[in-house]
């Protein structure tokens, strides 16, 4: 199994869970919801296997599940969002079309690390921050780590900003979050999506493409990187996937079930995590300098400040944020700033 499939596993597991239904009241209080799965392969593909093979679970827990399989996650956004289908999992870059504060966990440069990863979802995990997890219509029963975001290069020779001027970066066209980043440090923009992105990378189209480690097997990224490609270890954002329901859709009791195995399963999603990198191969990774590291992480604060201004980030996620990178690395630069 691909360590990505088994962190959907995690996220399936979540959304099937719930107090399991005696046999007399089976039949006359199952309730029948929609379920929007993306898989880039569509219904053949193993996701949408992987999440039909859940069903009879959560038909036990009182919940029958019509699965939809999607080939373009952006579809399954547009059908969860007019109603058609009462779940959706999303990378959280999408699912910032439905709640911003959660939407931008995804932030460059937000989450440094795995230790600010934990106290986040820490965090989140309490009852007094689900006021954050919800809006009018929709609420976010879980937010399940899949690693940090790296700049994958098809030459290690691009080993500054400067050499990145003028490359072409495949940039997820519905994150303008990304867009503006990579039109800031002066690369080209090649709209993709998240079942495109790779293969254009891996066929040459694009010199860099960005994308957690539990892509690079399943994904086949190191036949972009070939013999001379390299990966910058720098964590660029930290990728995660976001479980979200429509609120009028189910019993409050069942999604706060929801919601609190999900965040209970951080452990997990980390040791997958931990796995995926431990597959790539050593030579593939690009160490930068002390002096790069701190370059960049101005750089995408920076960014992520004006796009804060510009109402794409949420001003209390970041400041939430702020407040751990400087618990976990007070020397930062940016911990001596009054707001950020």
């Amino acid at each position: 199994m691909t360590t990505l499939k088994r962190t959907l596993m995690i996220a399936l597991a979540a959304v099937t869970l719930g107090t399991p239904l005696s046999a007399s009241a089976q039949q006359d209080d199952v309730i029948k919801r929609s379920f929007c799965v993306f898989d880039p392969v569509g219904a053949n593909g193993p996701l949408f296997e992987l999440m039909q093979s859940a069903r009879p679970m959560a038909l036990e827990h009182g919940v029958e599940l019509d699965m939809r399989a999607y080939t373009s996650e952006k579809i399954a956004a547009e059908e969860f969002r007019n109603g058609q289908c009462d779940f959706v999992l999303l990378t959280g870059t999408m699912a910032r079309d439905f709640n911003r504060f959660t939407g931008s966990l995804e932030a460059m440069g937000a989450i440094p690390g795995e230790e600010e990863m934990r106290m986040l979802m820490q965090i989140l995990s309490q009852d007094n921050a689900r006021k954050y997890l919800r809006t009018d219509k929709y609420e976010v029963v879980g937010v399940l780590p899949a690693g940090a975001v790296y700049l994958f290069l098809d030459d290690r020779a691009i080993n500054t900003v400067e050499e990145l001027q003028g490359k072409r970066i495949a940039t997820l066209d519905h994150d303008k979050a990304s867009i503006t980043m990579v039109r800031h440090v002066g690369a080209s923009v090649v709209g993709s999506s998240t079942s495109n992105f790779s293969g254009r990378f891996n066929n040459g189209s694009v010199d860099a493409a960005y994308a957690p480690a539990v892509a690079y097997e399943p994904l086949e990224l190191y036949k972009g990187l070939g013999e001379n490609g390299a990966i910058l270890d720098y964590t660029l954002a930290q990728m995660n996937f976001q479980v979200i329901v429509r609120r009028d859709a189910f019993p409050e009791e069942y999604v706060s079930q929801v919601r609190d195995y999900a965040f209970s399963r951080v452990d997990e999603a980390y040791g997958i995590i931990e796995d995926a990198e431990s597959k790539v191969k050593e030579k593939y990774w690009m160490q930068p300098t002390e002096q790069q590291r701190h370059e960049y992480d101005a750089m995408l604060r920076e960014v992520r400040d004006q796009l804060r201004d510009e109402g794409e980030f949420d001003a209390t996620a970041l400041k939430l944020m702020r407040g751990i990178r400087c618990r976990v690395e007070p020397s930062r630069a940016e911990c001596a700033r009054s707001e950020g």
